[in-house]
């Protein structure tokens, strides 16, 4: 994530500067927070939680958690970097006391194989290659759409490990499982994607 830089009129010119501020109680400090990081961290939090107003909360969350604990902020990461490690918190702590609703199973999106352990049917070739997908945008809201399909379990481990870019003990840490569960729920999370994609991908 990209170093905090502001103008020289800026009473924090560097994020270190900030850091300071915010450890002193300066409310210009937190004003600033608010204002510059509320844009990137309310679009991780719309990742994680489907209802614009859980969003929210948990954005609201995520910054009273911040304002509590940054006199234990150290400056080993960017702040950028803590920030999204609390919103992401915050959100799965949203998902955990709101009403879970039934899931689908997830082996009705994984690829069926025989008996002699190959996959049913011919495996759909997609019309578009990962650098031209990452590159569309309407590709991007159709990738978006089909994980919010997942059943929230795997859809949580594949927004972690890769969209957030959490590593698998980050994610096991997080969700309270073992590395190996982490590493099976992503592996059936992909290729559930992946089904959901194939009808669509083929005529891309």
């Amino acid at each position: 994530m990209e170093s905090f830089q502001r103008p020289l009129a800026d009473p924090f010119v560097t994020e270190a500067e900030l850091v300071q501020g915010l450890q002193s109680g300066d409310p210009a400090a937190f004003e600033r927070l608010v204002r510059d990081y509320s844009g990137r961290l309310l679009a991780v939090a719309r990742r994680f939680l489907t209802q614009e107003q859980d969003a929210q909360d948990a954005l609201q969350d995520a910054f009273l958690s911040a304002f509590r604990s940054i006199s234990r902020f150290e400056g080993n990461s960017q702040l950028s970097t803590w920030l999204h490690r609390i919103v992401v918190n915050a959100s799965l702590m949203k998902l955990r006391t709101r009403r879970r609703k039934p899931e689908k199973p997830i082996d009705d999106l994984l690829p069926q194989f025989s008996g002699n352990g190959h996959r049913d049917g011919h495996e759909p070739a997609w019309a578009v290659t990962i650098d031209t997908a990452v590159n569309d945008r309407e590709i991007r809201e159709l990738v978006r759409t089909k994980i919010a399909e997942l059943p929230e379990s795997y859809r949580t481990v594949l927004l972690l490990r890769d969209i957030e870019q959490m590593s698998t003990e980050e994610t096991a840490e997080v969700l309270e499982l073992t590395p190996g569960a982490v590493k099976t729920r992503l592996h059936r999370a992909r290729q559930a994607l992946k089904t959901l994609l194939d009808p669509h991908m083929q005529g891309a």
